[in-house]
C-alpha cells in the first residue's frame, strides 16, 4: 500500500502545566507577560523555547542520540576567532598570541565586526553571534596553517595599515583641536582651512583565504541551521537562511498568576561559628540569616505551537549541498528530532532551584496541513478554574485539553486539508478524560514522541 504524500505543514500544540517556576525574565528579573482576552497572561518567549529545542537536538546529535546522531550541527558564538585561534595553537602548533591576533584578523577583513581593541573583554569577540557549523574554527585554522606564508605577510602589512591610519586620525584630531584653540580661529569668514582627510586603504584578504572563511561559515549541512535559519547582515555575500521552524510564544490559558517568594540564605561560617560560641554574647552577635531576598516565580497551565515547513526544510538543505535522496532522508530526521525537542527540551533558567526541566506535557497535538494553524485564538477568554457546579471549567489543564481538542475538531470539519492527527498525553488524568470524550476516529493516541510524526 502506498503511503498518502505528507503535506507541508506540520502543526505541533501542547498543554503543560508548570508549577514555581521562573524559565524565563525580563531586564528587570520579572516574569515576562502580555495581555490577551483583556487580562494579563504569563508567557515564555519563542526565543526561549527555540534555543532550548535546538540545544537539545544539537547535544543529543554530538552524543551519538536521537534521529540525528552522526549529522553536522551548528553552533552560535561570538567566538569564532577565539576557537580558531586556539585550533591553530593546538592542532597546528602556532605561538598563542599570534594565532589570536591572526585568525582575528583574518575573520574582521572577511567582514565581521568586532569588539573594540582596546577593551579586553571584547577586543576578540564578534559584535554579532553567528551561528555556523561546528567545524568551522577548524577549517579556517587549518586553511591558515596551510598558507601561513601568505596569511602572515597579509597580517603584517594589514596591522601596519591599521597602525598608520590610527596614527594619521589623531594627528586630524589635534590639528583640529589647534585650530579652534588659536586666536586667528575667532576672525576667520567661515572658510574651513582643515587639511582633506586622507584615508590609508587596507590590504584586502587574499581571495582564497576569504573564500575559505565564507565557506567554512555558511550554513553548509548543518542540520539545526537548517531548521532554525540564520541572518548574518555583515557579510552581505555569506548566505542567509530562511529557517523552517515556526515558533509562537507560549502563554497561559488562565489570567497571569505570581508570587514574590521571600528567601534567606545561611552563612554556614556563621552558623558554625554560633554553634561553638562560649558564652551567649558572641552566638547573639552571629544572629541572622546570611543574606536575604526576593524572586519571582509563576506558576499556571501553558499552550504553546509551533510549525515545520518540510518545503522549507528541504530547500535548506538542498541548498545545503545534498543531492535529492540525501536531503529527503535528512528531513525525515530532522522533523523526528524536531518533535522529540518541542516535547522534551525547557529552557533552563532557574533549573536547579525549581526543577521545571522535569515538566512533560499534559496533552500534545500534531497534525498535517496545506497551511499552519495556530490555536492560540482558542483560549482568548481566560479559563476559569471555579467549581463546574457553579459556572466554572474546573482545574486549568484539564479544561484547556477540552478547549484545545474542541477546536480542532470544529476546525478540522472545515478544513478538507487537515489529516493525520496524533495525540500524546503524560498525564493519566488527561488520558482517561481522552477517553470520555469520544473523540472522532481521525484523531490517533500515541505513547511515544517519535509517533507523533510519520
Amino acid at each position: 500500500m502506498t503511503e498518502a504524500p505528507q503535506s507541508q505543514f506540520l502543526s505541533l500544540h501542547l498543554i503543560e502545566t508548570l508549577v514555581a517556576v521562573l524559565p524565563v525574565r525580563d531586564e528587570n528579573a520579572q516574569p515576562k507577560s502580555l495581555v490577551f482576552g483583556g487580562v494579563e497572561r504569563h508567557m515564555v518567549t519563542s526565543q526561549a523555547r527555540r534555543r532550548a529545542e535546538r540545544v537539545h537536538a544539537r547535544n543529543r546529535a554530538n552524543s551519538g542520540r536521537g534521529a540525528l546522531k552522526g549529522r553536522s550541527m551548528g553552533i552560535r558564538t561570538r567566538e569564532w576567532a577565539i576557537l580558531a585561534g586556539h585550533e591553530l595553537e593546538s592542532a597546528h602548533g602556532w605561538e598563542k598570541e599570534k594565532a589570536l591576533v591572526t585568525a582575528r584578523a583574518v575573520m574582521e577583513a572577511s567582514g565581521l565586526k568586532f569588539g573594540d581593541p582596546k577593551k579586553k573583554t571584547v577586543a576578540n569577540l564578534t559584535k554579532v553571534l553567528v551561528f555556523a557549523p561546528s567545524d568551522a574554527a577548524v577549517r579556517i585554522a587549518g586553511h591558515i596553517a596551510d598558507q601561513a606564508a601568505e596569511v602572515e605577510e597579509w597580517r603584517d602589512a594589514y596591522f601596519e595599515a591599521q597602525a598608520s591610519a590610527e596614527a594619521a586620525k589623531k594627528a586630524r584630531r589635534g590639528a583640529r583641536k589647534n585650530a579652534a584653540s588659536s586666536p586667528e580661529a575667532e576672525e576667520t569668514d567661515g572658510t574651513s582651512t582643515a587639511q582633506p582627510v586622507v584615508s590609508v586603504p587596507l590590504p584586502p584578504l587574499p581571495k582564497a583565504t576569504r573564500d575559505a572563511v565564507l565557506l567554512a561559515l555558511a550554513p553548509r549541512d548543518a542540520v539545526d541551521i537548517a531548521l532554525y535559519g540564520r541572518f548574518l547582515a555583515e557579510i552581505p555575500d555569506s548566505p542567509n537562511v530562511d529557517g523552517a521552524v515556526q515558533t509562537g510564544h507560549a502563554f497561559t490559558v488562565h489570567e497571569a498568576e505570581q508570587i514574590e517568594d521571600f528567601y534567606a540564605a545561611a552563612d554556614d561560617a556563621k552558623l558554625d561559628r554560633k554553634r561553638n560560641a562560649l558564652s551567649f554574647l558572641d552566638a547573639a552577635d552571629d544572629a541572622g540569616a546570611g543574606m536575604t531576598g526576593y524572586q519571582s516565580l509563576i506558576s499556571g497551565t501553558f499552550y504553546r505551537h509551533a510549525v515545520l515547513d518540510r518545503t522549507q526544510l528541504r530547500t535548506n538543505l538542498r541548498a545545503a549541498g545534498m543531492d535529492e535522496r540525501e536531503a529527503e532522508t535528512a528531513a525525515s530526521e530532522a522533523e523526528k528530532e524536531f518533535v522529540n525537542a518541542f516535547v522534551e527540551a525547557f529552557p533552563e533558567a532557574k533549573k536547579n532551584s525549581t526543577a521545571s526541566t522535569g515538566s512533560l506535557p499534559a496533552l500534545v497535538l500534531a497534525f498535517e496541513g496545506e497551511r499552519p494553524y495556530n490555536y492560540a485564538s482558542a483560549f482568548q477568554r481566560p479559563v476559569d478554574e471555579g467549581p463546574v457546579s457553579t459556572g466554572g471549567e474546573g482545574p486549568a489543564g484539564p479544561a484547556a485539553v477540552r478547549r484545545l481538542l474542541r477546536h480542532h475538531a470544529f476546525v478540522s470539519r472545515r478544513r478538507e486539508d487537515l489529516r493525520a492527527a496524533r495525540m500524546l498525553t503524560y498525564d493519566p488524568e488527561i488520558d482517561a478524560l481522552l477517553g470520555e470524550l469520544g473523540l472522532p476516529e481521525s484523531l490517533t493516541m500515541v505513547e511515544r514522541a517519535e509517533d507523533l510524526t510519520p
